[in-house]
């Protein structure tokens, strides 16, 4: 398999099945310190080798005590409030302001924002279907009460059969327009953030929390498995922070 190549090419005529696990041990440390393996390689290449002793030569169960590369935590980019409002001011194209609002107002992905189709839309109980998202988990936002006259426009002006957002041919539209239609509002309105159309739902997430959302809630929201996923948003958000006294105050 690919990932015992190189430890076959770094062995020349040497056996592999004549490594001791200390050899192996040597072997992954000069990956993460000479060759820089990043996390999923590392990860697969200590696998592999491993699925080979254990299973094929039927060795003992080996355990390597060596720091595997932990993937970076970044934490999620995203706009102010105020940022977000000068964002949709600028954006005038009536079909371009609904996909922006969709986004943010709702936080859904750029896939689900295209992938909603009329069927999805409950003006009556104020809520929106959600349907194949990520993880195949459907689920049901609120309907923002400012979009409903928007959208009953978009319908007369548009008439979508199918798709909410349709394409020129019919069909959804495509993921990269809306990321188009992002980019170009951010110049619009000068704001110099290296960031997506995925901010606007991050967006949507922070300020529901500093709102004072719960976070079980916005998890719900949001459709993640676990919260655990959700919490990051509170790294980036002063909400939690500024009620942490400084001992200075104290003082």
């Amino acid at each position: 398999m690919a990932e015992l190549k190189h430890l076959l090419i770094l062995l020349g005529t040497y056996s592999i099945d004549d490594l001791t696990p200390k050899r192996l041990k040597d072997y992954f440390l000069y990956c993460l310190k000479n060759e820089g393996l990043k996390e999923r390689k590392m990860n697969g290449k200590i696998n592999a080798i491993k699925f080979y002793f254990e299973q094929v030569l039927h060795r003992p169960k080996m355990f390597f005590d060596i720091p595997r590369p932990k993937k970076p935590q970044t934490l999620p980019k995203m706009l102010s409030k105020e940022e977000v409002k000068r964002l949709l001011e600028v954006t005038t194209n009536l079909k371009h302001s609904v996909a922006l609002q969709l986004s943010y107002g709702m936080g859904l992905r750029v896939s689900e924002v295209v992938g909603l189709k009329l069927t999805d839309i409950d003006s009556k109980r104020m809520v929106v279907h959600i349907s194949g998202a990520k993880g195949k988990k459907d689920r049901y936002v609120p309907l923002p009460q400012t979009l409903i006259a928007k959208l009953r426009k978009y319908y007369i002006q548009y008439r979508p059969k199918e798709f909410l957002l349709e394409g020129q041919y019919g069909g959804p539209y495509a993921i990269a327009s809306v990321q188009h239609i992002f980019k170009n509002a951010m110049k619009k309105a000068q704001i110099n953030k290296r960031i997506g159309v995925h901010g606007l739902r991050h967006s949507y997430a922070t300020h529901l929390l500093e709102a004072g959302a719960d976070m079980r809630f916005i998890q719900e929201l949001l459709g993640h498995n676990s919260v655990l996923t959700t919490q990051v948003y509170t790294k980036v958000t002063p909400r939690s922070l500024s009620k942490v006294p400084s001992p200075l105050d104290s003082l």
